[in-house]
């Protein structure tokens, strides 16, 4: 090795590698939405994102390499299975890839800020700006298509004000009427019901085709939590007369076959729960309505032991693969 070689750090590694699982699981989707899709502008989205999400692999292939580190498994073509019928209809495909690119554009960029290599911050710094892209031509294709709600509009600001009661806090006083929300709080709200509605019509799809029966009745807990999620924050908005965001597009269909492996679906179904966590974090850091912060606060009680079920099965399954170990110096030291 070259002396002025530096070598990964843990963290490195570790979001390298994590990077490497995420973006084999989206080749797999792009590989299945690629064979359905009939709209030209969404088959133009999905190639454009299969070979940006391939050229992402490769990198971290290479760097692993010259690293001399054993190239993880992540996901495979065994994963997804051709020729099955759709599991999604109507513009579910850029609504999907709408979703994970939120999920990047956050991963990626905290991953940039725990790199010190700078060819890793590179990387990374590349990979932010490809989602964010993603973003933008998901967002666009969906908002022209009319499927996409906004969130709410409301009056500018003409003053500046500042809080002069601590009831500004309280959402529980049962003398007074609540306070409407602030920008901020809808803001986030809208963000999470947005995402979840996406992600429950994956459960619902997930659900119709599990093979293995534990994991079938994962993903209708899985529907059921998705659903709580979107009735209970949706009823904050309803409290100030605001309709939540619903879609008309992008349900799961009929299909009862499983276009992918239950290892990918709970994969990514882990993935979505933790990011729920993330954003209920943040609704909660952000909101200074009492019951608000308690509601978030709820809701990921709920999924903390959903995810830690998941891992479970999969587990069970042989199907978690482990990431990169610190040397067990412990065991490294017995006589």
């Amino acid at each position: 090795m070259n002396s002025s070689h530096v070598p990964l750090t843990s963290s490195e590694i570790g979001n390298l590698w994590m990077t490497y699982q995420e973006k084999t699981m989206l080749l797999r989707f792009l590989e299945y939405f690629l064979e359905h899709a009939e709209d030209e502008e969404i088959q133009q989205i999905l190639k454009s994102t299969y070979d940006s999400t391939q050229q992402s692999v490769e990198s971290i292939i290479y760097i692993f390499q010259q690293e001399g580190a054993v190239i993880p498994l992540g996901f495979t073509e065994n994963d997804v299975n051709k020729g099955v019928p759709k599991l999604f209809d109507f513009l579910y495909e850029p609504m999907f890839l709408h979703m994970i690119s939120k999920i990047e554009a956050s991963l990626f960029a905290l991953y940039s800020t725990m790199s010190y290599r700078q060819d890793i911050r590179q990387l990374f710094k590349q990979l932010t700006a490809k989602s964010q892209e993603m973003f933008d031509q998901c967002a666009q294709f969906l908002l022209d298509k009319g499927v996409l709600v906004r969130p709410p509009f409301m009056t500018m600001p003409k003053e500046v004000t500042f809080v002069k009661d601590k009831s500004y806090l309280s959402g529980f006083n049962l003398l007074r009427e609540t306070r409407a929300l602030n920008a901020i709080e809808i803001s986030l709200i809208h963000h999470a019901i947005e995402t979840n509605l996406t992600g429950m019509q994956l459960m619902i799809g997930f659900a119709q085709v599990a093979n293995d029966t534990t994991v079938k009745e994962y993903f209708v807990e899985g529907m059921k939590l998705s659903k709580e999620v979107e009735t209970t924050l949706g009823e904050y908005l309803r409290q100030d007369y605001i309709e939540p965001p619903a879609t008309h597009a992008g349900k799961a269909t009929n299909s009862t076959v499983a276009p992918f492996s239950d290892k990918l679906m709970m994969y990514i179904t882990n993935l979505l729960g933790s990011f729920s966590i993330g954003s209920n974090a943040l609704g909660g850091a952000f909101s200074l309505r009492s019951d608000l912060l308690v509601t978030m606060a709820r809701l990921t009680s709920k999924i903390v032991p959903f995810i830690k079920d998941g891992g479970e099965i999969l587990i069970n399954n042989g199907w978690m693969e482990e990431s990169p170990q610190v040397e067990d110096r412990k065991q490294l030291t017995k006589s």
